[in-house]
């Protein structure tokens, strides 16, 4: 005779394969009296599983929504499919800096039976995400050991390669992981510097748990130190300009994640924008489509007004009687 527990897991598999089942129906198929089907229900509904019965000769059982998420139970293809769609959730940023994909797929590749999990493996190793020239790719492996990492509470070992290729090993604090569209990174505490840091998170080479149990005081918003750490960033040339826009609209036009932002008054914010060079600078604030006014320097202010004049001439040129 089969357990309790392996009884309840092939009911609920039964109930999960087609929308209406009898009580006959479900003895028949579990090799059990109807007695056993109906004591079985009552468990699972205890458990917090919806579901619904019809009364009558000819109603039946179905699994409807519960009041709260109980345990799933999934076929190795339907395991392997959730796996993959978590993963691809995770990469892709579609969550933002929300870890919850991340977090999702570390828990199920735990419960996850050795031969979907080796299935899995092989996925990973097959699949290559294409990402936008000069962006270098991160695997998913290094992100859930970034995201354990998050979760453990524990100091870790960093190997670590900087901007400029130097290479580093540091003891840091883990706390949270921030995509912004373009990268994700590692937020931790820099125990050598004592000193929140952000850490591009395709140049972490190695990360290793230590077993030295910490409590973070006072953490940061992950978030707004990583926009001000990014755009805080070193630039060979920077422009200042004010925006005709509140703070709020100002913000939304450009994001934290580039510029500076300060409000001067209630309807006007300067912002500090850093650019590879005069021309790269005019390029976007032309690309904004908005009124501005260039404060510094001259040459950011005279390449926007360069760029401004060859497109008014590119579109008029023809067109004059």
């Amino acid at each position: 005779m089969i357990s309790t527990s392996a009884r309840l897991l092939h009911l609920l598999s039964l109930l999960s394969a087609q929308p209406s089942w009898t009580c006959r129906e479900l003895a028949e198929r579990m090799a059990v009296n109807e007695r056993t089907v109906r004591r079985d229900v009552a468990r699972l509904r205890e458990l917090g599983y919806g579901i619904e019965s019809d009364p009558g000769p000819w109603g039946g059982y179905s699994l409807g929504g519960g009041a709260r998420i109980p345990p799933l139970v999934l076929d190795d293809e339907e395991a392997l499919a959730v796996a993959v769609g978590l993963r691809e959730a995770a990469l892709s940023g579609v969550l933002g800096s929300d870890q919850a994909a991340f977090s999702a797929l570390l828990k199920l590749r735990q419960a996850l039976p050795p031969r979907v999990a080796s299935r899995l493996g092989e996925m990973d190793s097959a699949f290559v995400h294409t990402t936008r020239p000069g962006r270098p790719q991160i695997t998913p492996d290094m992100l859930l050991e970034l995201v354990a990492a998050c979760r453990g509470g524990e100091r870790v070992r960093l190997s670590y390669r900087d901007r400029e290729g130097r290479a580093t090993d540091r003891a840091a604090d883990p706390y949270r992981l921030v995509h912004t569209g373009r990268h994700w990174y590692f937020v931790a505490h820099d125990v050598a510097r004592d000193e929140w840091r952000t850490f591009r998170a395709d140049r972490v080479e190695r990360i290793r748990p230590t077993g030295h149990a910490v409590e973070l005081v006072d953490p940061p918003d992950p978030a707004l130190l990583v926009s001000d750490s990014l755009a805080g960033g070193r630039y060979p040339l920077y422009a200042r300009i004010r925006l005709p826009l509140p703070m709020e609209q100002a913000l939304r036009l450009i994001p934290p994640t580039v510029g500076l932002h300060r409000p001067e008054g209630p309807e006007a914010t300067v912002v500090d924008i850093g650019g590879p060079d005069a021309n790269g600078l005019a390029g976007y604030l032309l690309g904004l489509a908005t009124p501005l006014r260039v404060l510094a320097p001259d040459e950011v202010r005279e390449a926007l007004v360069r760029r401004a004049r060859e497109l008014v001439e590119d579109n008029m040129d023809g067109r004059l009687p």
